[in-house]
């Protein structure tokens, strides 16, 4: 994906977000209570970065595990680029990493493999977060199958990697070469998950995706608090995980909407006041979402004017 592709993309989502904001407000009267988040944002975006550098150890520690020595600076900067697209569904935006560790290495198959890796266990760690507490509405039933259907696919298709093989076939037949191509090394990005199928890869990689959501998780309940909302410590814990879910199922950019939408109804459903909700809603969605989108530009921006940058192999 290319720079000037992705900056369309962020003023596109950017533009999605304001008109959500917009009708928000004209409900709940959100733009009045924004000045109420300055003295919590930057613990919410403090927590947001924790949270990311967790799952960047997590990602480095795999791709050393099967052999890859990215320089530690570098691959950090690779691994924080991907949030710049974070705002895709599914997140897949994300492979943007492979412009930029290719020419270290690392291959695409293996990006994207690392890649498939980590979305498969977050949404299982993002799970256990929002089953601490029985949730109304019936959107934990909601989220487990939609986790379940995610682990599924991740598991029969790194288990048959000649699916991907076949697929490719249709699209090489009318001449498509490269969509061919493409859908090859995505099999064999699927099938390359299989290398961390093992004990230890699988609770190292499970602790630390659990450390790293509860931090997020743990910084809305004190924000929760910080907004005087009186919520069961373990209700607290539950609903950001669940919303992220709800968002991530929806399929929509960066689950704009479906994922506030969630939160606010968790929370009203749970006894707090729904400018409150929306306030919550609002606030965790601009440290994680738009902090990561900007942490991502700055990363993406550094390595792109780099002068040293290696152009990426192929």
């Amino acid at each position: 994906m290319k720079v000037r592709h992705a900056a369309i993309s962020l003023l596109l989502v950017t533009g999605l977000y304001l008109l959500a904001l917009v009708w928000l407000d004209s409900k709940r009267n959100v733009f009045a209570l924004l000045p109420l988040l300055a003295d919590s944002l930057p613990v919410l975006f403090a927590s947001s970065a924790a949270c990311c550098l967790i799952r960047f150890v997590r990602w480095h520690w795999l791709l050393r595990r099967v052999g890859h020595k990215v320089p530690l600076g570098r691959g950090l900067l690779a691994y924080v680029a991907g949030f710049a697209f974070t705002a895709t569904p599914g997140k897949v935006g994300e492979l943007v990493r492979i412009r930029y560790l290719q020419p270290m290495g690392v291959p695409p198959q293996r990006v994207i493999a690392a890649f498939v890796y980590e979305r498969a266990l977050d949404v299982l760690v993002v799970l256990a977060l929002a089953s601490l507490a029985a949730t109304p509405l019936g959107l934990l039933p909601f989220a487990a199958a939609f986790v379940t259907l995610v682990v599924l696919a991740v598991v029969l298709l790194a288990r048959n990697p000649h699916w991907a093989t076949r697929v490719a076939a249709i699209p090489r037949r009318w001449g498509w070469h490269g969509l061919a191509r493409l859908m090859e090394t995505l099999g064999e990005g699927f099938a390359g998950v299989r290398v961390w199928a093992n004990p230890p890869a699988l609770t190292v990689s499970l602790l630390l995706g659990g450390v790293a959501w509860s931090v997020q998780s743990l910084a809305f309940v004190w924000f929760l608090g910080q907004l005087g909302a009186l919520v069961p410590w373990t209700t607290a814990m539950a609903v950001f995980p669940l919303a992220q879910l709800v968002g991530a199922a929806s399929m929509l950019p960066g689950g704009i909407g479906s994922t506030e939408a969630a939160v606010v109804s968790l929370l009203v459903a749970s006894g707090v006041l729904a400018n409150t909700a929306a306030l919550a809603a609002v606030g965790m969605r601009i440290a994680t979402l738009w902090g990561a989108i900007a942490w991502g530009w700055a990363g993406l921006l550094w390595l792109e004017n780099t002068e040293n940058r290696l152009e990426p192999r192929g």
